[in-house]
């Protein structure tokens, strides 16, 4: 089996197909969290403890000296990306949690036959008589 062959095999699979349809929608959702997170929750939090914006907060280490920049600890950043985790974290565990719900609804309902109506009833007794007279 040639490696072109192989490759073929692997990129037809439908486990690498998902895997990549997963990784696109992810890389999207990530776009659209990122955007949630800094345009429309930070704002609000920022006024509320005084106008600050996270991502400029930073301790300075060493101050720039000529071309040197100067050293910070971006702390600011990081809670940023502490913040914008959490929201991934909790709006990935809906999600997983509204999908099982789903998932759990279609196992429980299996498809039963309705009970055949008082009508049916009597024509299939009816019918069986007749067949026993033959």
């Amino acid at each position: 089996m040639s490696i072109i062959q192989e490759f073929k095999e692997f990129a037809i699979k439908g486990n690498a197909i998902d895997m990549a349809v997963g990784i696109i929608v992810g890389a999207a959702f990530g776009k659209i969290i990122a955007s949630m997170v800094a345009d429309v929750i930070m704002p609000p939090i920022g006024v509320l403890v005084g106008g600050v914006d996270f991502t400029k907060l930073a301790v300075t280490l060493k101050e720039a000296a000529g071309d040197a920049p100067a050293v910070t600890l971006n702390y600011g950043k990081f809670i940023q990306s502490m913040v914008d985790f959490t929201i991934i974290a909790f709006l990935i565990f809906i999600m997983v949690k509204l999908i099982n719900s789903l998932k759990k609804k279609e196992a429980v309902a299996p498809e039963v036959a309705p009970e055949p109506s008082k009508e049916e009833l009597l024509l299939t007794e009816i019918r069986d008589l007749l067949k026993a007279k033959n």
